[in-house]
């Protein structure tokens, strides 16, 4: 079985994560790849293959991202790409993507047994169209729309679904996303928690103006169209990785994505069970 790890180098344990991943005994043979890119950060680790990324995700079985939830999600979205698996182990705060934490290695042999599970995650489609030329992305948490920093006006959004008018909202911006979103920034802005097994697109206003602006869940068919209204900009920010400034002339198209993530679960533990243990819980101690 061919392994392709994604590592976050910045994560302080991360070497000697990799370090351990290399030295399980497994019953079947198993090769350890990852990016060259990464090999200055593991000099010591001659059990890896390297080579170029686009390669090794074409021909691996299985991606295993190490790292935080932002790490998981980036692989998430690449390895989707690929129709390829993806095992996140946590090396971060809290891992609610994660599969297994970093002292739950020796779990890893069931990759080879077939003992697992795979959970299919919805993402979203997102265009922006302006007159010069489109963009466009994948989110596997969310797209948000906001205002300029933290002194900035809040802005005005107008939302359509499948061309009919939803509302104008002033607010210091819209959050836009997947039922795999909704425990996270949606969820502090006050969204619901959605069982990630439902298809669906969830609207949350930011700091709203009006008290009756409450969040909208939009079924997976939809294709919302959003621009902001009046002279100001607002700004588009995709799974929290990048910003761009979206005018009045510009519209961006939020719908559900052909791509799925397919993120492996090991332990047999159910979305309500993460979400107490590490959600619930943790806010009681």
């Amino acid at each position: 079985m061919k392994l392709l790890l994604l590592p976050n180098t910045e994560k302080p344990n991360i070497y000697a994560c990799v370090r351990k991943l290399l030295s399980l005994h497994f019953e079947q043979p198993v090769e350890f790849w990852m990016d060259e890119r990464f090999v200055p950060f593991f000099p010591e680790c001659p059990l890896l293959h390297t080579g170029e990324i686009g390669v090794l995700m074409k021909e691996c079985d299985i991606c295993i991202v190490i790292g935080g939830d932002g790490t998981i999600i980036h692989g998430g979205k690449l390895a989707a790409r690929h129709h390829k698996p993806v095992l996140g182990i946590n090396l971060g705060h809290l891992g609610f993507l994660a599969t297994l934490e970093s002292d739950q290695l020796e779990h890893l042999g069931y990759l080879l047994t077939g003992e697992y599970t795979t959970e299919e995650r919805m993402m979203l489609s997102v265009t922006l169209v302006t007159p010069s030329g489109s963009r466009h992305w994948e989110a596997m948490n969310d797209a948000v729309l906001s205002k300029g920093g933290p002194e900035g006006h809040m802005v005005e959004l107008q939302v359509l679904a499948r061309g009919r008018p939803v509302g104008s909202y002033r607010a210091d911006g819209l959050i836009f996303s997947t039922p795999t979103g909704s425990t996270a920034y949606s969820l502090s802005a006050g969204g619901p928690i959605i069982d990630p097994s439902l298809e669906c697109i969830a609207m949350t206003p930011l700091s709203p103006h009006s008290l009756f602006s409450r969040p909208i869940l939009f079924d997976d068919q939809n294709c919302l169209c959003v621009y902001p209204v009046g002279s100001g900009n607002a700004y588009l920010t995709i799974d929290g990785e990048e910003s761009v400034s979206i005018g009045p002339q510009d519209r961006l198209y939020i719908e559900k994505s052909d791509l799925f993530v397919h993120l492996i679960n090991l332990t047999g533990k159910s979305f309500y069970d993460v979400l107490n243990e590490k959600l619930i819980w943790r806010s009681r101690k």
